[in-house]
């Protein structure tokens, strides 16, 4: 019987992962970024993350840059200097800010996925669902929801869309998998459901205070 050895390429590019910067207690969390890591290079799908080697981030990255495929780490010049983040791997790219920090890491990326963790991952991960809602990008926004860790956030905005404070359509938005494998086949068949209602010049103007425009929507 002959064997298929070929890789199967995704339509995305490029990923953006958010995570924690801390492993997390339970072990099904530090095997679930190593595999999304797998999953991704047998995808031929690059990493985009928000840099460093420490916690999830740098069970992830590590896997992406082991399997062969390209990593970009957008970090913040501060965490930088204070050497806050370990030792990196692949390509890094140093931000001023953090609102330049997530939108060259949207602009560089096809879709996101958020793996388990803290303040910082819900900041990021709401921030580009509200950019979903309101039209200024199309990219799948995925949460790899392992052992449940993303159940209550998914039940909050479920009564929130009951409540009516979210449109049943840009419940939408949000994909969820327990698994990278069952996730990323879920975020390659995803078809936005909103409707525009923002600039993406004039919000990006106004947010990021540029004088130029980062097209996201690509």
């Amino acid at each position: 019987m002959e064997r298929d050895c070929e890789v199967k390429s995704s339509k995305f590019k490029r990923i953006c992962v958010f995570c924690g910067s801390s492993q997390g207690k339970k072990t099904s969390y530090q095997e679930a970024a190593t595999e999304l890591g797998k999953v991704l290079v047998s995808r031929n799908i690059d990493l985009v993350y928000g840099g460093g080697s420490i916690g999830l981030m740098g069970l992830v990255s590590q896997a992406v840059h082991d399997g062969g495929r390209h990593v970009m780490g957008l970090i913040l010049e501060y965490f930088l200097c204070v050497q806050l983040t370990g030792v990196t791997v692949g390509e890094v790219k140093a931000v001023s800010g953090m609102h330049q920090r997530k939108a060259e890491m949207a602009r560089h990326s096809d879709a996101f996925i958020a793996l388990p963790g803290g303040y910082g991952t819900l900041e990021e991960l709401l921030e580009v669902i509200t950019w979903a809602q309101l039209g200024i990008h199309d990219k799948p926004v995925g949460l790899l929801n392992v052992d449940g860790y993303y159940n209550s956030l998914l039940s909050f905005i479920d009564k929130a869309v009951e409540e009516g404070f979210i449109s049943p359509n840009a419940r939408y938005i949000i994909v969820s998998a327990p698994t990278a494998k069952e996730l990323v086949k879920k975020l390659e068949e995803y078809e936005a459901r909103h409707e525009r209602v923002a600039s993406k010049l004039s919000w990006e103007m106004e947010q990021l205070g540029y004088s130029h425009n980062y097209d996201i929507s690509r």
